[in-house]
């Protein structure tokens, strides 16, 4: 019997040994690993730290790139933006080209025209202006008794009309007696000695010369002193 009891006892022994054994394992195992949970925190094999961090940033880069793809599209609306201005510049001055010749057109048919109306007018004064001579020659001729005639006072009027809508469409005598000869507008067909008269002075009007506005119709024709 004592020696059942002896064994008992020893068995005893041996089983609170172990408990205490494992326990404390358990214990050491905690605090060695901090109370973190096998797993956690710890490297894969084959990856570094570096790695992880690649894993982590892909959010980041994610959330970079729709900033690049909206820089991209910035630039091409820049140079589409860009394209048109050069465009519309181009039109421009095409337009303000298009104006100047129009106004140079213009300027020109209005020279043009204005040459032709004053090229018809300067035809039909001319034809009027032996009416004009023949009218002056008539009323030279009448003896100074018979210009109280009431036809020579008719001629007469009719010859003042005539010369008056002359002057109003812009037809005017030239001077000519006791002027200074100028080629321009006078035409030399006699040279004369005259003492009273400095040389080079028309002394004679042989036809009277006319102007329409600046241009000659028809030149003077006079004698000029020597």
């Amino acid at each position: 019997m004592a020696d059942e009891k002896d064994l008992e006892k020893d068995a005893e022994s041996t089983t609170d040994g172990e408990d205490n054994t494992g326990s404390k394992d358990v214990q050491d195992g905690t605090e060695e690993t901090g109370g973190v949970p096998e797993g956690d925190g710890t490297l894969e094999e084959g990856q570094t730290e570096e790695a992880q961090e690649e894993d982590a940033a892909p959010d980041d880069n994610k959330t970079a790139s729709p900033g690049k793809k909206e820089k991209r599209f910035g630039k091409k609306k820049d140079k589409a933006t860009q394209k048109l201005e050069e465009k519309i510049a181009g039109l421009e001055d095409q337009r303000v080209r298009q104006l100047a010749e129009f106004e140079n057109f213009r300027k020109r048919s209005e020279k043009e025209k204005s040459q032709m109306f004053e090229t018809g007018a300067k035809s039909v004064i001319e034809k009027i202006l032996p009416v004009i001579d023949n009218f002056e020659r008539g009323l030279a001729g009448v003896p100074a008794e018979e210009k109280e005639a009431p036809f020579v006072q008719g001629v007469e009027l009719v010859y003042k009309q005539l010369v008056t809508a002359l002057e109003e469409l812009g037809v005017k005598p030239i001077e000519a007696v006791g002027k200074e000869f100028d080629p321009a507008i006078h035409n030399a067909v006699m040279a004369v000695d005259d003492d009273t008269l400095e040389s080079g002075t028309i002394a004679e009007e042989m036809q009277k010369g006319y102007m329409y506005k600046e241009s000659v119709v028809r030149h003077s024709m006079v004698k000029v002193v020597n």
